[in-house]
């Protein structure tokens, strides 16, 4: 793809928080990737605490860039592709930080950058879902966000926001484990009422709500076993523990029975038998939108992030409307 230049090189950039990645090696294994790839010119774009990547990726784009490279962490990813929604250009991985959501989801190493680059530069591209939110706060105003693979209201939230920075940094996802264990003892129901597809209303009172793209979370946990990334709905899962036991339940459906039990015919029979209690405090939905309105300002995440409070959502898919490298 020519540049704006007119010469006849393809143009990759690499947008990059330099405070969650090994900046000269992620530098070193681009270049070495981009000089296999042949006529590459590469854009090195840096995020700052002001502008998280979406600025950098619209100059990007501008400049005629047919590869983004996001290196970084989930927010990193989630701003470059919010960017990138709807355009011809193809999003590419380097992972780094805490949950690296997205790249579990659809196979992209993490624990390499040489082989998470092998694979932006030389991998299939897919076409997957981007998620759409769009925030009203309590004055009344609106702001809408992408993301990629979750949405949440409740306890998820609060958790992240209680979050310490120093243990994200030091043991990455086990700090958001700090912050559950925090948080769970204080939890409070929340009461929601929602809309699927323009459907008739429900309300619930629930710990967590969360509106999810794919289902795959750290720690070996599987929260939407049947999440698909380009399938053009939004799983919700609706969190309603009694008790303490409660969460020990919905702990081992998503990390032994949706991930385990259910990949053989005797572990879905086990299931069949075990799970009729579980599902009065973790149950599932689906379709292409949702709108959830709330009682009372309350906290909102997006692919693990902060997003202030909420009085309401207004939740969709744009079916297909990113293009990602994936491992061919």
């Amino acid at each position: 793809m020519a540049d704006r230049a007119g010469a006849d090189r393809t143009v990759v950039a690499v947008v990059y928080n330099p405070v969650r990645i090994d900046v000269p090696r992620v530098r070193a294994a681009v270049e070495a990737a981009a000089a296999r790839a042949g006529d590459v010119e590469l854009l090195w774009l840096e995020t700052t605490p002001e502008e998280a990547g979406q600025a950098q990726t619209r100059h990007a784009l501008e400049r005629g860039a047919a590869l983004v490279l996001a290196a970084g962490g989930d927010g990193t990813v989630r701003a470059v592709a919010e960017a990138m929604r709807d355009r011809d250009a193809t999003l590419g991985l380097l992972p780094s930080g805490t949950g690296n959501l997205l790249a579990r989801n659809i196979g992209v190493p993490f624990a390499s950058v040489e082989d998470a680059c092998a694979i932006a530069f030389d991998g299939v591209t897919r076409r997957i879902d981007i998620g759409v939110a769009s925030a009203e706060r309590e004055d009344g105003s609106r702001t809408e966000h992408a993301f990629l693979v979750m949405a949440g209201i409740g306890i998820d939230a609060e958790m992240i926001a209680n979050t310490r920075p120093e243990l994200k940094r030091r043991f990455g996802w086990l700090a958001y484990v700090d912050a559950g264990f925090r948080s769970i003892p204080k939890a409070r129901k929340l009461r929601v009422r929602f809309r699927l597809e323009g459907g008739h209303e429900r309300s619930a009172q629930v710990s967590t709500i969360l509106f999810a793209n794919c289902g795959v979370l750290p720690g070996n946990m599987e929260l939407i076993p049947d999440g698909s990334v380009d399938d053009g709905l939004l799983d919700v899962a609706i969190l309603q523990p009694a008790s303490v036991f409660g969460w020990l339940a919905i702990w081992r459906k998503v990390t032994w029975e949706n991930r385990v039990l259910r990949k053989s015919a005797l572990g879905r029979r086990i299931i069949r038998f075990t799970d009729r209690a579980v599902r009065t405090q973790l149950s599932y939905l689906r379709g292409s939108s949702v709108q959830v309105r709330l009682e009372k300002p309350e906290p909102f995440e997006l692919d693990g992030d902060a997003f202030g409070d909420v009085v309401g959502l207004d939740l969709a898919v744009d079916e297909r409307g990113l293009r990602v490298r994936v491992p061919a």
